[in-house]
Order: structure tokens, then sequence, then C-alpha cells
């Protein structure tokens, strides 16, 4: 049995940025950036060596002309070591599922090597858990605005239990 659906958080933001906030004010608190790409209407900003969870992490802020919209961390554990790829999305997961509730979409952890996903998608945007043990991809975790979701996912079901 899970608990109150009121105990969980339902504003999905991005490292505290709400959606829409200027790309001059996260550069201003998280620094220059490493690059800068233009495609598909989206400023895409990289940084290196951000933490997240206890991780060191890639990550990637992704800016419309209303300003944020989405953002992407790239964990840098050893892709060939699925203890350790199991390890960070596990502890990734349960994090975001004491934060935000447990979701329908998620596998659980069989150790066989094929991709592993878990989904929340709230009013306020949605945010993407993966990892691909059988390709050796890195944890991947993206948060995005609804505006971002919408275009990239098309219209999602409600995910979270209830």
């Amino acid at each position: 049995m899970y608990a109150d659906e009121s105990a969980y958080e339902t504003n999905v933001t991005f490292r505290g940025f709400s959606w829409g906030t200027s790309m001059d004010e996260v550069i201003r608190t998280m620094g220059n950036p490493v690059s800068r790409e233009e495609a598909n209407g989206f400023i895409s900003l990289f940084w290196e060596n951000v933490e997240v969870n206890g991780y060191m992490t890639y990550m990637l802020a992704y800016f419309s002309s209303d300003g944020l919209q989405g953002g992407t961390y790239y964990y840098l554990t050893r892709v060939d070591d699925l203890d350790e790829l199991m390890r960070c999305y596990t502890e990734v997961q349960n994090y975001l599922r004491s934060r935000y509730g447990p979701t329908r979409v998620f596998n659980s952890i069989i150790r066989e090597l094929r991709p592993y996903d878990s989904l929340w998608n709230l009013n306020s945007g949605s945010i993407h858990l993966k990892v691909n043990t059988r390709h050796a991809d890195n944890v991947t975790l993206w948060f995005c605005s609804p505006e971002m979701t919408r275009q990239m996912y098309g219209d999602l079901p409600d995910t979270t239990t209830g």
C-alpha cells in the first residue's frame, strides 16, 4: 500500500529552476557551460561534472524562446560494470519514487541485459529515468516541461498510481 498521494511532490522543476527560467539566470547560477548547440528551435547548454544524487553527471539544459523547457543528466558510471549501472539506476529510481510517488511505468530489477525505464508524468512536467544495459549506456535522467513533454512524447497517460 502506498502513502497518501498528497505526501508527494507535484511540482516538476529542473535543478530547482522553474520552467521558463531565462538562460541568463541558469548560467548565472550554474556558471558558464562547456558548449552550446541549437537545433529544432531549442538551445542546449552543456555542463560537465555536476553532482546529482551523489554521482557525477554531464548536464544539459534545453531552452526555447520561452525559457527553460527541460534538462538531462547523464550519470558518469562505468558502463561496463552492470552492478554499478544497476546500483545507480536503483538509487535514483528510489529517490524519485520517494519524492514524486510510485509509478506504474517502471520495470522491476531483474538481472538480465535489457533496458530499464521509469516515467513520472505529472501536470507540471515529466521525469524519465532509463538505462539500457544491453548497449552499455549511461543512466540517463530527463526532466521536461509540459510543453517539451508534448513535443517529445505526445499526450502521455497519467503514470502515477492512484
